[in-house]
């Protein structure tokens, strides 16, 4: 005969149910209106600006601010292209290591702005790291970078022998 033991599972409901779990951009999105409009009170109405800037300060929390990246294959070479608007060529690093081509970036945005009877100071702060596994036949000596209007390029060359085209095999009956 087998004994049971029933213990309560508990968790937040803002917490993942474990670490695999599925990100449901939509369902965020919904939590997250709902929350502004259960804020809205009387009280909300005598501090809106407190109320905004709590909503505005939770948003990057919710959603990483990777780049949208690109990666394409050409018969001589891959290239990857990362959309960076707003970002800096010299906060852009692009390192090649362990077999993978690391792609960083870092952006800072203060803002101040003073009238007769207000002032608003605002900083905004972000940082990213993307890692790609570099396929066979990539001529790791020639790998070139170049950031023009907010967009990251990554040429990926192809190395001669990679770039021949496939050999067909005859199969035989046996």
């Amino acid at each position: 005969m087998t004994t049971e033991t029933k213990l309560p599972v508990t968790r937040k409901a803002s917490e993942p149910a474990f670490a695999g779990e599925v990100w449901r951009p939509f369902e965020s999105l919904r939590k997250e209106i709902d929350r502004v409009f259960d804020d809205v009170s009387e009280d909300f109405w005598r501090r809106p600006i407190r109320s905004l800037a709590a909503f505005e300060r939770a948003w990057p929390r919710k959603f990483a601010a990777a780049p949208a990246v690109d990666v394409a294959e050409s018969d001589k070479s891959y290239e990857i292209t990362a959309e960076m608007p707003g970002i800096d060529e010299k906060n852009i690093e692009v390192s090649l290591a362990n077999g993978g081509i690391t792609i960083k970036g870092e952006k800072k945005e203060e803002t101040e702005e003073k009238k007769k009877d207000y002032y608003v100071s605002e900083r905004r702060y972000g940082s990213f790291e993307r890692y790609f596994a570099l396929p066979d036949g990539v001529d790791t000596d020639k790998i070139e970078a170049a950031f023009r209007n907010g967009v990251l390029k990554v040429t990926l060359p192809k190395t001669a022998e990679a770039q021949k085209p496939a050999k067909k095999i005859e199969v035989k009956a046996a």
